[in-house]
């Protein structure tokens, strides 16, 4: 028990508050704070006091709120004292301890935080943490270790290996009661690899695996905004910390009374908290859909499903929406040869797995499954952890609970079935085949039918439509192998990775006439520029609406099946940092592309030009910098849709009118490029973006520089500079950097250096890049020197256009 004070000294102390002058953000010993007065925070983002949450006001509480209209409560420090029916006080005793005290009786501390040294402030920093600091500034107590219901950037998660011990936050005991309440969420104790909120004892929702270091998130395509979590580690446990970039408005995550974990955003324009993301939500709740079964989180409303292979265990109460006695298999293993695995994308792994060690690759991780009888499934992934990998082997024996299939990101489970080339099956299972059968060829001779009937409906349609555009045959006479060409577009089936084609946004399509006058019969003087997939010319429709609009080079290789289900998949990729892709149009044997119109061209065309740059500030092109780095992890990791963009230079950033950085072209590869090897797609987008950052720091074209300086190439202009510790000579001067803003350049650089490292292991992924150039932690890893001399080992992109790096090509750098 704290020391007590008598009641004469509280109320000389209340008295005289004023004269001992304390600043608006700290309290020094001896200093008092009646329940009427405040702390700011030095940055004027949160307020300390005491509140009461009830409209008749009564039980007083301490807490830290955000500073906004709307009074948000995110840290409580007596919310099991609270102070009733009487006046409260926080002190900063002589003793050095702060303590929350009241007016009557002798035993009147309600709440007391005793660090271990000598206090000699309390503090309420910018963050919302309150602090007790030493003399020398050294913290020896911090209200972030000490949470109750909300998770704000700056703060942590602690697992401690040794005794399992870890921090936990709980919700407040209702939307007026700041008292514990029933959910608690922290660090799943048992793996340590995943997330967990409880509801008592009994666990309620579960995150994700963890399959990495860095977790990143974006609020949306319109937003500027990126959450990340990042883990780390050291010898006696872990951190996981949550951060936001620069830009980002008021964010938190919130266990509420009702057990929801809600990510939060604050709107000051409408003054209002947004939700962007809640869990869970319908069978999101932890084991709602039984064994062997998953929730599908891709409908408006999330539902269960058996997984492939299995059935429900009781079809009555499945069909009645009792989901929770879950699934069985309806071909049991044999436990031999006749056993296969099914890959299923996109899935929040399930809970009762077992670690595996020691397991090197994907090979050895399949073999300790496939020789396991017990083994139904595994699951491999090689993690971020630093600049390095370590694999991670995940295997389920038994049964498993909790699977999700996610709309965006997931992982890849291998579920183990019965090999269906396999000779052996009962009786029960053959009848069912022969069944599912007949069904499917029934099926199939009804589709045949109605297809001949649409064939006939679309062929009517298309005749009707020729004599409509009689008008425009002056500018465009379609041949018959044009129309014969649409007739099998139109009656083609489309697959779109695994999704129904009726599941696919349909992006429109343009007619060919409307896009000739647009461009005055794609006139020269429309065209905005050229490159290795086409040209661009500029088009106004008829609306006034202006786009741009690439004709595709001939020669793509592909059919018009593929051909739309690509775009229609682009057409799925949605950031403020991309491009959109308004449209499509198939003309004959030509394939043209509608696209937003960008007013202020590309990057290159202000970069390189000794006047224009000028427009380009260090404020400018940090934006470009970090702009860039967002789309390329939201390709690269967010998006469902993996895409490596095989052309990354300036000339491929346009800008728009307020020099807002938009990636294009980022879709071509999947156009042109065939089927690439997916470990060197995901390892080459940081070299590119690495020489693209140079060159936005210096100004300096990299594929020119040996015109310009005696050095082969910018890369080793900016490798000298860096090790000789003149890295600020490598800054454009027409950036005008202020001293305030040149640890940012400084730190771009190193980053930049860091993404061309000859080993790929030194180059860090995109996460780790989004990371480093939106916080400003310092970067514990030092650049080696480059060697200059990139390998090419992927043939299938020799035609398209890359940067040059001392004569030699980066298009398939092993590297991320």
């Amino acid at each position: 028990m704290a020391k007590s004070l008598p009641i004469a000294e509280i109320l000389l102390l209340s008295s005289l508050h004023l004269l001992l002058c304390f600043s608006y953000d700290r309290l020094t010993p001896g200093q008092l704070m009646p329940s009427n007065e405040t702390l700011t925070s030095d940055g004027g983002t949160f307020v300390l006091g005491f509140f009461s949450p009830r409209s008749t006001a009564g039980d007083l509480y301490l807490g830290v709120w955000y500073n906004i209209p709307q009074r948000t409560v995110i840290w409580v420090a007596n919310r099991e004292s609270p102070v009733t029916g009487q006046p409260a006080a926080l002190l900063f005793s002589d003793d050095r301890s702060l303590r929350v005290v009241g007016s009557r009786g002798r035993n009147f501390t309600f709440w007391s935080a005793n660090p271990p040294g000598a206090a000699a402030a309390a503090v309420l920093l910018n963050t919302g943490n309150l602090v007790l600091r030493d003399g020398e500034g050294g913290v020896l107590w911090q209200s972030f270790e000490h949470p109750t219901d909300t998770f704000l950037p700056g703060m942590s998660l602690r697992y401690a290996y040794g005794d399992r011990s870890h921090t936990r936050f709980t919700s407040w005991k209702a939307a007026d009661d700041p008292s514990p309440g029933n959910f608690t969420f922290g660090v799943d104790s048992t793996t340590s690899l995943q997330l967990m909120t409880w509801r008592g004892s009994e666990i309620y929702y579960r995150s994700q695996v963890w399959s990495g270091n860095v977790f990143t998130g974006s609020r949306g395509p319109s937003s500027n905004s990126v959450i990340y979590l990042t883990i780390l580690a050291d010898e006696d446990g872990f951190l996981l910390t949550i951060s936001v970039s620069d830009s980002s408005p008021y964010t938190r995550y919130t266990l509420n009374h009702s057990g929801q974990l809600q990510l939060l955003s604050w709107d000051s324009a409408s003054k209002l908290w947004q939700t962007f993301a809640s869990a869970p939500i319908g069978c999101q709740v932890y084991g709602s859909c039984g064994q062997f079964a998953y929730c599908d989180a891709n409908g408006t409303v999330p539902g269960c499903k058996c997984l492939e292979g299995f059935e429900p265990r009781s079809k009555t109460a499945w069909s009645g929406g009792d989901h929770s006695g879950g699934c069985s298999r309806e071909r049991a293993l044999l436990c031999d040869e006749g056993d296969s695995f099914l890959r299923v994308a996109g899935m929040k792994l399930p809970d009762q797995f077992v670690l595996v060690r020691n397991k090197k690759n994907m090979s050895e991780c399949r073999s300790e499954c496939s020789t396991n009888c017990s083994c139904q499934a595994f699951a491999y992934a090689d993690l971020n952890v630093g600049n390095s990998t370590t694999p991670r082997c995940l295997v389920w024996t038994r049964s498993f609970v909790d699977a999700e299939m996610l709309s965006i990101g997931g992982e890849d489970l291998y579920l183990k079935l019965m090999n269906f080339n396999s000779g052996a099956s009962s009786g029960k299972s053959s009848s069912s085949r022969r069944k599912k059968l007949l069904l499917v060829l029934s099926i199939s001779a009804a589709a045949s039918v109605l297809a001949c009937a649409l064939a006939l409906w679309m062929f009517d349609e298309q005749i009707r439509g020729v004599f409509k555009r009689a008008k425009s045959e002056e500018l465009v006479r379609d041949s018959s192998s044009s129309r014969e060409f649409l007739d099998n577009f139109y009656g083609a089936k489309e697959v779109a990775e695994g999704e129904a084609a009726d599941q696919a946004p349909e992006l429109p399509l343009i007619n060919f006439e409307s896009l000739v006058l647009a461009t005055d019969n794609f006139s020269v003087s429309n065209k905005l520029g050229q490159g290795g997939f086409g040209i661009v010319y500029k088009g106004i429709l008829q609306g006034g609406q202006e786009i741009a609009i690439k004709r595709l080079i001939r020669g793509s290789g592909q059919g018009l099946v593929e051909f739309k289900n690509e775009i229609n998949l682009i057409a799925r990729l949605q950031h403020r940092n991309l491009v959109r892709l308004l449209g499509y149009c198939i003309h004959g044997e030509e394939k043209l592309l509608a696209y937003e119109y960008m007013p202020n061209k590309s990057l290159d065309f202000f970069l390189f030009d000794l006047v224009l740059k000028t427009k380009l500030d260090w404020g400018k092109r940090f934006n470009i910098i970090k702009g860039i780095a967002r789309a390329l992890l939201y390709l690269h990791q967010d998006s469902r849709l993996r895409i490596v963009h095989r052309d990354l230079k300036t000339s491929n950033i346009l800008l728009d009118k307020d020099m807002n950085p938009k990636i294009s072209d980022f879709g071509m590869a999947r156009i042109f490029g065939g089927n690439q090897n997916e470990a060197n797609t995901n390892r080459v987008v940081g070299t590119y973006f690495g020489v693209l950052l140079l060159e936005i720091v210096s100004g300096l074209r990299n594929s020119s520089f040996h015109l310009v300086l005696d050095f082969p190439n910018l890369l080793a202009y900016a490798w000298q500079l860096w090790n000789e510790g003149n890295a600020k000579n490598f800054i454009d001067p027409s950036s005008n950097t202020q001293s305030c803003y040149l640890d940012e350049a400084l730190r771009s650089i190193h980053v930049g250096l860091l993404c061309v490292q000859d080993s790929p292991s030194d180059r860090p992924a995109m996460s780790s890049i989004v990371f480093m150039l939106e916080n400003e932690t310092a970067i514990s890893h030092t650049p080696k020197e480059p060697i200059f001399t990139i390998q090419r080992n992927d043939p299938s992109v020799e035609n398209l256009e890359t940067y040059s790096l001392n004569n030699m090509t980066i298009t398939t750098v092993e590297g991320r």
